[in-house]
């Protein structure tokens, strides 16, 4: 097989769709035996995308126009590349295939990972949700098979698209490899210095925005002596968690960290005594994943796909109620016990997302379409 991807995100975007895309193609390296990747990218990275060299050929815009306007390229001009490399099929990575004037007959899977804007719409502009369902509902439209993310995603892309179950498929997703290693005492103590961090924190991992919903978590810690590591970069809504934080003078028991590199985050996984995550909505939720490999206890929103992401043993809460966060969290600190047994349970049940089986459903796919 020779199959083209849409590889913009993997190449530009360091979270989120960036490592999906990364992953898949890593692990489709490593596990199947695809004979050649294409991944089909705008422009030079911007981030180190980790993507392996071997079987792997970058295709850019070719001529001045489409250098000029890559956005345009990734819409209208890429069938032309396409088909001359003549690929068994393509792949969207991230809910995108290119608009065609005409038939190529080259297979089209894709990918959607959420229905957010159209399911809770109001964390989006309206600009945003109606360029993101044109191009979604194209997706869906023209592809020949749809991969969802989530039986929650499944279900949004057959309410909001009316599309028939049968063309769409759950694979789940995996996450990155640096989760699932054992690092030394040395190496969690050297990071645990670093950024000054006591031997027992709360970790939240993600984008700072209002759907993450973290403000109820810190105030969950106001008149505890919990600490709260916040990692993930800024959006508008994080000045409401430092006026609060400022407010109440919680600098000394909340740690806003950024830029971190895997490495150092699954370190920081792995040092911490809970992750939770109290998000509104996701089309998965990696963090959990990430953390579940890291062998920490979850704490997480009850209902939506996150009982699919973390399992029957997770602790679950109501995600606007202070209370219910505060006490499920005084339970974790108080009972290491059932803190070691929820992570254990959790490090099991984990083990269903692993490389080799997302591999495995991605190949049985792709031998079934393309």
């Amino acid at each position: 097989m020779r199959i083209g991807y849409d590889a913009k995100r993997i190449f530009h975007n360091r979270t989120g769709l960036g490592n999906y895309g990364r992953d898949i193609i890593r692990i489709l390296n490593e596990y199947t035996p695809i004979e050649e990747f294409f991944l089909f990218n705008t422009r030079r990275a911007a981030v180190d995308s980790f993507v392996p060299s071997v079987k792997t050929t970058v295709v850019y815009p070719k001529n001045w126009f489409w250098k000029t306007f890559p956005s345009l390229w990734r819409l209208f001009g890429q069938w032309k590349q396409i088909k001359s490399h003549k690929l068994s099929g393509f792949h969207g990575l991230s809910g995108e295939i290119p608009i065609q004037f005409w038939e190529y007959g080259i297979p089209k899977i894709v990918t959607i990972h959420d229905l957010i804007f159209l399911s809770h719409p109001q964390y989006y502009k309206v600009w945003d949700r109606i360029i993101y369902k044109l191009k979604f509902r194209y997706a869906v439209k023209m592809a020949d098979h749809v991969i969802a993310i989530s039986e929650q995603t499944k279900s949004d892309i057959i309410t909001y698209f009316k599309t028939d179950p049968n063309k769409i498929t759950v694979i789940y997703q995996g996450c990155n490899d640096a989760y699932k290693q054992s690092y030394s005492t040395k190496e969690r103590e050297a990071v645990r210095k670093k950024h000054g961090l006591p031997s027992e924190y709360i970790i939240n991992v993600g984008t700072l925005q209002e759907r993450k919903n973290v403000l109820p978590l810190i105030k969950a810690i106001h008149g505890t002596d919990y600490h709260l590591v916040l990692i993930g970069k800024n959006k508008k809504y994080a000045k409401k968690l430092y006026s609060y934080v400022e407010k109440n003078a919680l600098q000394n028991q909340v740690s806003f960290l950024k830029n971190i590199d895997v490495k150092e985050l699954a370190i920081l996984y792995q040092n911490a005594t809970v992750f939770c995550y109290p998000s509104i909505c996701e089309g998965f939720g990696i963090p959990i994943i990430e953390a579940m490999y890291s062998k920490t206890p979850v704490i997480v929103t009850k209902g939506g796909c996150f009982p699919e992401a973390a399992g029957p043993d997770a602790i679950y809460i109501d995600p606007k109620n202070v209370t219910d966060i505060k006490e499920k969290l005084g339970w974790i600190f108080n009972n290491p016990e059932e803190r070691k047994r929820i992570a254990e349970k959790g490090y099991t049940y984990v083990q269903r997302f692993s490389d080799d089986k997302v591999g495995e459903n991605l190949m049985n796919l792709y031998k079934a379409i393309l």
